[in-house]
């Protein structure tokens, strides 16, 4: 006869297996984990707080106020009247338009389709021209904005290089820099900052695979129809980097203009760096030329905001 198993009291017996995943941690090692992972970037975070986000929230509390360089014992808090003041004056309101359109000619127009142009040539150019022509197109990039503002202005002044020319093709002249001053630097911003642009499609249309193109090319695609239908779309968000980038640079250009023509004569080439500097420390009103600067940092911010809407991925 088989003997019956001991039944098990309390002390043997043995509870239902638990769960196999381990226990929830406890809510501090959430927190000093993510202390951990912001360690090593907290270094770059106390550069951007003390060097960027400090003087720009510093120039923000100036433009509430009627700070002046000279002639005032302390400054006072005015709210919006420096604002106020900006859309009220003719000046401003002149060196908003002239900004816009040295943006739109230089930048939007004349450096993104020089640039896409040079690109796409270089495609198929041999090397040597390649080498040739990236060689001078980089150059004038990387001058300093200094110096190719003196280069444009001994090309476009009166007995300037220009004039010579058109002088010898028995063709009539004039001072251009006060003529059409705003077309000048414009010109001279597309003469320096085209690069930029170049090297940025250059490397967006080496990304497009070969077979498409030569597919639209067997098909009877002609060159306009491949750059329209098959290229642009490809290089699409290329395109709006680029003019983000080329845009947010144009808006601060100031040496350029500067050394060329000053923002004359007369305000016709004065954009809004050159009014800012101008109301600052030439008169001294730093508090409105502060206001300017934030109305300035406003459009850059517009455009970037349109420039991004428009990279978004479509679903």
């Amino acid at each position: 006869m088989t003997a019956a198993a001991p039944h098990a009291g309390p002390e043997t017996a043995k509870s239902p297996p638990g769960p196999t995943g381990s226990p929830p941690a406890p809510p501090g090692n959430h927190l000093r984990r993510a202390l951990t992972r912001a360690l090593p970037v907290s270094p770059a975070l106390v550069l951007l707080i003390l060097f960027l986000a400090g003087p720009i929230a510093y120039c923000a509390y100036i433009a509430f106020t009627d700070l002046q360089l000279t002639g005032q014992a302390e400054s006072s808090f005015v709210g919006f009247e420096n604002f106020r003041r900006a859309f009220q004056d003719e000046a401003f309101l002149n060196a908003v338009w002239l900004t816009l359109v040295f943006t739109v000619l230089s930048s939007l127009v004349g450096q993104n389709t020089l640039g896409l142009a040079l690109a796409a040539l270089m495609q198929r150019a041999s090397k040597p021209v390649r080498t040739l022509v990236g060689g001078i197109v980089i150059t004038a990039w990387v001058l300093p904005e200094v110096v190719a503002g003196f280069l444009l202005y001994a090309f476009f002044r009166r007995e300037g290089t220009l004039n010579a020319i058109l002088d010898w093709l028995h063709l009539p002249s004039q001072n251009w820099l006060f003529t059409l001053p705003i077309l000048a630097v414009s010109f001279a911003n597309v003469w320096r900052g085209t690069a930029f642009s170049m090297l940025v499609y250059s490397a967006a249309l080496n990304e497009i695979p070969k077979e498409i193109t030569e597919a639209a090319e067997v098909d009877g695609a002609s060159g306009w129809r491949r750059m329209w239908h098959i290229t642009l779309p490809m290089i699409r968000r290329s395109i709006g980097t680029n003019l983000m980038l080329n845009t947010l640079q144009t808006l601060s250009v100031f040496g350029l203009i500067w050394v060329m023509t000053r923002g004359g004569p007369g305000g016709k080439s004065q954009t809004l760096p050159l009014f800012m500097y101008e109301q600052a420390f030439q008169n001294s009103l730093i508090g409105y030329g502060t206001a300017v600067a934030l109305l300035l940092l406003l459009v850059g911010s517009a455009f970037s905001l349109v420039y991004m809407r428009l990279l978004r991925t479509e679903v």
